[in-house]
């Protein structure tokens, strides 16, 4: 089945790109402050909607114009459906969405400060931990296809590793989004293009607490050590610290008044893998995934609040 993006208004020599994992249902709930351990605050709204790092990514990237397919397993139950119609309304292709029979659909938990924006988040993630060997084989061809397939560690490590392994294979550079945190092996990471941490994750896996320029050039450098090329160190508040090509610099990130930062890493990762299919630079592409995360969380939610092409680009006009 051909599917029309009816977002994309950017380069139309856009390379063909994969994200491949998670989906899951998000039940969020917005209070007038995060509760401590046993006690019970009273929300004031309550919304339920797609989610999953690797789906909002992909929904990140399609509405920013990529030609882009999403892959990740679902349940058989009424949550996919959430999934599915959202991906009916955006025109995303749905030809590599995998089905559990017996496990259900994952579900995030989200709680948002209606204060400060801050939130906590646990994931269950279903039946997009039980991804096996028959699936990932099934994607050789769209791997290959593909000049980069964009990961993230919210799926079972197994399958993720098996995907590193086929696109290795196939010459298609691996951008890992290190979110959420869980130890990669170093060969894991030897056949990785690009990391996409955030200061705790690049932490986490170079033993390096990035709190400064210079410390965020020695976990580059230690990435590096285990053979990924590129490294990409989102700060928060303080901007995107790119390694690559020997440059190393921090970009500024944009100035927003915060509704809610749920989703704002996706939604920066999204634009990073669109600005990078469109043959834009690191430093191009980081401005331009910064404008798209900085829209993102001027309103509420994940997937609904992931801007059009041409939300970003009247964005960085104006800016």
């Amino acid at each position: 089945m051909l599917y029309f993006n009816k977002y994309a208004k950017g380069n139309n020599m856009s390379s063909k790109v994969t994200v491949f994992g998670s989906f899951v249902v998000d039940l969020m709930a917005r209070t007038p402050h995060l509760p401590v351990p046993a006690e019970t605050v009273k929300g004031s709204l309550f919304k339920m909607g797609a989610g999953g790092k690797g789906f909002n990514q992909c929904v990140a990237a399609h509405k920013a114009g990529a030609d882009v397919t999403m892959v990740t397993k679902m349940g058989r139950d009424s949550f996919a459906n959430v999934a599915l119609d959202v991906m009916d309304e955006l025109g995303m292709p749905k030809d590599h969405i995998f089905f559990n029979e017996k496990d259900a659909t994952g579900i995030a938990l989200i709680l948002v400060d209606e204060g400060s924006s801050q939130n906590e988040i646990v994931i269950v993630p279903g039946a997009c931990a039980t991804i096996t060997k028959e699936d990932t084989d099934s994607i050789e061809e769209l791997i290959r296809e593909s000049e980069y397939v964009l990961l993230q560690l919210e799926v079972n490590q197994d399958a993720n590793e098996r995907v590193i392994d086929c696109a290795w294979k196939n010459g298609t550079k691996v951008i890992l989004n290190t979110a959420p945190y869980s130890p990669v092996s170093d060969e894991c990471l030897s056949k990785v293009y690009m990391v996409t941490p955030n200061e705790v994750e690049a932490e986490e896996m170079t033993g390096v607490k990035v709190d400064s320029l210079e410390a965020a050039k020695e976990a580059a450098a230690v990435f590096r050590q285990k053979g990924v090329q590129k490294v990409v160190i989102t700060l928060g508040s303080r901007g995107v610290f790119i390694s690559a090509d020997g440059r190393e610099e921090i970009v500024p990130c944009f100035r927003v008044d915060a509704v809610d930062t749920t989703g704002a890493g996706d939604a920066f990762n999204g634009g990073f893998l669109t600005a990078l299919a469109e043959g834009k630079d690191e430093w191009e592409a980081a401005k331009f995934a910064s404008a798209l995360a900085a829209i993102s969380v001027t309103r509420m939610g994940t997937t609904p609040s992931m801007p059009t092409r041409t939300e970003v680009d009247a964005f960085l006009n104006e800016h």
